[in-house]
């Protein structure tokens, strides 16, 4: 199938998706509710996206395969020891650990689908219809990592957004998804019991069609936890999308390679704006350190000042925070390097200085970011 042929399918797919949240949920956030809507029980794949499965097998989901069932590891048990954290975006999937790296079909989708998904969103926003994110797996990685062997899934998530906005990409594992569906299970039994999750499997986890399923139920799995306000706005599901990415760009940060760190940090800026209500009050304030402290680093001081602008916009009055003399310094600093008014910002900080509030000079942001521990 010609690669056109295949954004053409997903651009498809995925409208028709958006339409079907959108028209289907009626005018208030009740209709999201698990009893309202019909969540697949118990399979891996709704029965009536043979469709979609179709298109991913004919190349619209770009996928590496291993078909020898000797070397047919137990994904899930390997998963299941893999500890605590996600894997960090961008670990494991350099040349020598994947088993074959992909052609970025996925990407040139994702691009083909964000403007007429923006328009699509645009006529949808004077409506009372909730705005749901939709989620695409538009890649997977079989990745070597001895002695175990998993595959890395490659995931857009798709809001409102400027029509020039690309789809923010983030990477995840079987384990990551199932540690989400383990601890909303925990704290959220009620709603949780009518969503599935894609079973475990001994054998052929590899394979393309297994690739394809879980890519689908994955997609299927996130959708409705978006349906549902009380999970829409877990924590736990606020960590699997932005903290593997926040504590990646923190590592890369403090090692100083800051292009690297820079687009984790816009990513993990994007996540948390489309996602809402954050689950930790400062992490907005921490990834526009993180991205202030990159800017700088990479001599774009236009671009740091005004990430330092937005964090004093979010801090208002709250003379206590230990971010605001770091950010009012960084602040003046570049003001003076680019000939622009600092009066205001300087004023605030010796006003904090003189009562003891902070100590002379502060700690710089990239000081606070290597000390901070996120959790």
């Amino acid at each position: 199938m010609h690669r056109g042929t295949q954004e053409g399918a997903m651009a498809s797919r995925l409208l028709h998706r958006l339409r079907h949240a959108l028209a289907g949920d009626g005018p208030g956030e009740a209709a999201a509710s698990p009893e309202a809507e019909q969540f697949p029980e118990s399979s891996e794949l709704e029965d009536d996206d043979a469709e979609g499965l179709s298109s991913r097998l004919s190349g619209t989901l770009s996928f590496t395969s291993v078909e020898d069932d000797e070397d047919d590891e137990d994904e899930d048990e390997d998963d299941a020891e893999a500890g605590p954290d996600p894997l960090p975006l961008g670990d494991g999937t350099s040349g020598e650990d994947a088993e074959r790296s992909l052609p970025p079909d996925g990407q040139r989708g994702s691009q083909l689908l964000a403007r007429q998904l923006q328009d699509f969103w645009k006529k949808s926003r004077n409506t009372l219809t909730p705005q749901r994110l939709l989620f695409e797996v538009t890649s997977a990685n079989v990745v070597k990592d001895p002695p175990s062997k998993y595959v890395l899934y490659t995931l857009a998530v798709i809001g409102p957004g400027p029509p020039d906005c690309q789809p923010a990409q983030i990477s995840r594992r079987y384990s990551d998804f199932e540690r989400l569906h383990r601890n909303l299970q925990r704290q959220f039994r009620g709603p949780m019991a009518a969503i599935s999750f894609p079973r475990k499997r001994l054998r052929r986890n590899f394979t393309a069609e297994t690739i394809a399923r879980r890519s689908r139920a994955f997609e299927q799995f996130l959708g409705h936890l978006q349906a549902v306000p009380e999970l829409r706005h877990a924590p736990d599901l606020q960590d699997f999308f932005v903290l593997p990415e926040l504590r990646r760009a923190q590592s890369l940060t403090c090692t100083g390679l800051y292009r690297e760190a820079l687009a984790l940090w816009a990513t993990a800026w994007q996540l948390q704006a489309q996602l809402g209500t954050p689950s930790g009050p400062d992490r907005p304030l921490l990834t526009l350190a993180g991205l202030a402290v990159c800017h700088q680093e990479l001599e774009d001081p236009g671009e740091a000042r005004a990430c330092c602008e937005k964090a004093l916009q979010l801090l208002g009055d709250k003379s206590l925070h230990p971010l605001l003399a770091p950010f009012l310094e960084a602040h003046v600093r570049l003001s003076w390097r680019l000939g622009l008014d600092k009066r205001q910002s300087e004023a605030r900080l010796q006003a904090l200085q003189e009562a003891g509030l902070t100590p002379t000079p502060p700690p710089s942001l990239k000081e606070l970011l290597i000390k901070e521990v996120l959790d």
